[in-house]
């Protein structure tokens, strides 16, 4: 991993599809302290509970007909929900007066939230480290991070 540096109150966003830990260091750049301000969940039901109806039939000009590629409804609670985050980040800025972020979060998840932050968000943010840490503990995640 690159050298990433987690100045005192810098704000590390941890999140996938699902979940999202928002914390702060309360330490400094050689002892990361992370403390949880904020968790952020959404529900993991199956598609059949969040989805309607079986993808349609469409038909051209000529009256042949094909099927509709299915909607992934997963896919598209992962991306609200990280739209979600992504404005979180707005929030970051404005309420709590964050001047650095760190993101953590899986490749597929970095490419939805780039295309979702706002130009100040990006501004402040210092790291983006495409992992998954969302279901490590606290303590790892600051090994991860001070390492």
């Amino acid at each position: 991993m690159a050298d990433i540096r987690v100045p005192r109150n810098s704000w590390v966003v941890v999140c996938d599809g699902g979940k999202a830990l928002i914390m702060q260091n309360d330490g400094d750049v050689t002892g990361v302290d992370l403390k949880v301000r904020e968790t952020l969940a959404q529900p993991n039901e199956p598609d059949r509970e969040i989805g309607t109806d079986k993808p349609g039939r469409a038909y051209s000009a000529d009256g042949r007909g094909s099927a509709v590629e299915e909607l992934s409804w997963h896919d598209q609670a992962e991306a609200e929900f990280l739209k979600r985050i992504a404005f979180k980040l707005d929030d970051l800025i404005i309420e709590k007066d964050a001047t650095n972020i760190v993101l953590v979060a899986p490749p597929r998840a970095l490419g939805t939230l780039r295309s979702n932050l706002s130009v100040e968000a990006q501004a402040i943010i210092s790291a983006e480290i495409p992992k998954d840490y969302t279901n490590l503990p606290i303590d790892q995640i600051e090994r991860r991070l001070a390492a």
